[in-house]
């Protein structure tokens, strides 16, 4: 029998890197004698992250290219010969039985190559509207596994298995009542509770409107817990008061999302696929400055089903409160929720995990 040795390459941002790791502690549980090598970007998050993880990651000296003139543009031919070269190298001495691409720069070279030696392949689409590697391997690899419908407009129909995203763990179990994650939070049981998303850092733009609509929220009767991002803190925790909780950042995001009655954040695939699974109102408010506009493309492909509520950047000022309002209402609220659940594929990494199997 086969060993279950496998590569798995995916990160520079946070929604490649986690499905990778997620994949890996699956398949690891699955196989008592999996061998997991990672390979990465150099310089890129993954480089400290996957370590941290107890996993060994070797990097590529790869970049992605940029879409308008600028000196990385000319040294990227170099860079990418010498990814393709190490990932020759990396094949040849790991001999790995399948490997698995979650997007990001560093898994085009290895999946690149791996196809060259004829081995098995899978790669994870966490969006609606793939990345640009992605489409390039999609041609060559065996399987791909995506989060939504309707992506065989970009690949291959045949190849396609529609999986949805990894969620994290403790939220797919947790059991916390609504009742108690208030009072987690020092807030009022009884109250309608707002929660607002920016991630680790924070945006921008949503901290300024919830700023700017705070004594409108107040006005009608909502108790809000805001996370407004390291960046902004100091900014903002002043406004905190008895009906506002402010922190840079919320680490019981079971008890948040617990305590939920609406949400407004970004539009990350990691964070719909969360979202769909606890099955909460939100107004998304898509972040304009990603790679191929995911983030319009993901909470569109919500907005579609009636599974949520989106308002671009633009038109904050001229929508926003109507769309709040809207999702006051409590048929509203009952259709979303529904919707959501329709959508909701809490055991996602068990189904890639399940193709990686068929493919070994």
């Amino acid at each position: 029998m086969k060993p279950h040795k496998i590569i798995i390459s995916g990160g520079g941002t946070g929604g490649h890197l986690f499905p990778a790791l997620a994949i890996a502690e699956e398949f690891q549980n699955r196989f008592s004698d999996a061998e997991i090598l990672f390979v990465g970007a150099l310089g890129r998050i993954e480089m400290t992250k996957v370590p941290n993880a107890g996993y060994n990651i070797i990097g590529l000296w790869v970049d992605g290219f940029q879409r308008k003139l600028t000196l990385k543009n000319l040294i990227f031919p170099i860079k990418l010969f010498f990814s393709l070269f190490k990932s020759i190298f990396i094949v040849m001495t790991y001999k790995p039985n399948l490997v698995v691409g979650t997007g990001g720069y560093a898994s085009g070279p290895i999946i690149f190559i791996s196809n060259l030696f004829n081995i098995p392949s899978l790669i994870q689409e966490q969006n609606s509207y793939p990345g640009i590697t992605n489409k390039l391997l999609s041609g060559s690899v065996d399987r791909i596994a995506v989060a939504y419908e309707g992506l065989e407009h970009y690949f291959p129909k045949n190849k396609i298995v529609v999986t949805g995203n990894p969620i994290r763990k403790f939220i797919k179990k947790s059991r916390i009542d609504a009742v108690n994650a208030k009072k987690h939070f020092n807030l009022n049981p009884q109250k309608t509770t707002l929660v607002v998303l920016g991630g680790s850092l924070g945006a921008k733009t949503i901290n300024q409107l919830i700023a700017e609509k705070l004594d409108w929220f107040l006005s009608l009767d909502i108790q809000i817990i805001w996370q407004c991002g390291s960046l902004y803190y100091n900014q903002y925790k002043e406004l905190s008061c008895k009906e506002v909780n402010i922190s840079a950042f919320v680490n019981e995001m079971d008890q948040l999302y617990a305590c939920a009655d609406i949400i407004i954040s970004r539009a990350g695939a990691a964070t719909l696929a969360e979202l769909s699974c606890v099955a909460k109102p939100a107004i998304l408010i898509p972040s304009p400055n990603v790679a191929e506009n995911h983030q319009f493309h993901n909470a569109m492909a919500l907005a579609n089903q009636n599974a949520a509520l989106v308002v671009t950047e633009k038109n904050l000022n001229k929508k926003f409160e109507s769309a709040f309002k809207a999702l006051l209402d409590k048929k509203k609220q009952k259709e979303v929720i529904h919707n959501l659940r329709q959508l909701a594929k809490p055991n996602a990494v068990k189904e890639i995990v399940n193709n990686i199997q068929e493919l070994l």
